[in-house]
């Protein structure tokens, strides 16, 4: 049974735009945290942007005033907009979704959506 499916990804060239969704399982009620990370080959998965309960949102700083997160809470859905985008944003970008720790689960991922910045 799949969880957590994003789609959005693809090619673009620099500068170009890409919006990601998330969707969430209906079935996973009370998120409290969705995020978007990033990875590439031979690094580690790192934060993108989250948003969180009340809508408070962070950001890497290499994606400040670049990307905007948001998210549509009733249908449990999050949102990656990423504009001014550069060769060095290429990467898989995963979707994470969390709920208080005393579900079980409580951490659910998607299974990663390919960006590709290139001219």
């Amino acid at each position: 049974q799949v969880q957590v499916v994003e789609s959005g990804g693809g090619l673009v060239q620099p500068g170009g735009s890409l919006r990601l969704s998330c969707k969430a399982s209906a079935n996973i009620r009370a998120i409290n945290y969705m995020a978007w990370y990033r990875q590439v080959p031979g690094n580690q998965r790192t934060l993108v942007a989250l948003i969180i309960d009340g809508g408070t949102t962070r950001y890497a700083d290499f994606v400040k005033g670049r990307f905007t997160i948001s998210r549509d809470t009733a249908n449990n859905t999050v949102y990656l907009q990423m504009n001014n985008l550069k060769p060095e944003d290429t990467a898989v970008y995963y979707c994470n979704v969390r709920r208080p720790r005393f579900f079980t689960p409580f951490e659910y991922w998607g299974q990663g959506t390919q960006v590709t910045v290139s001219s």
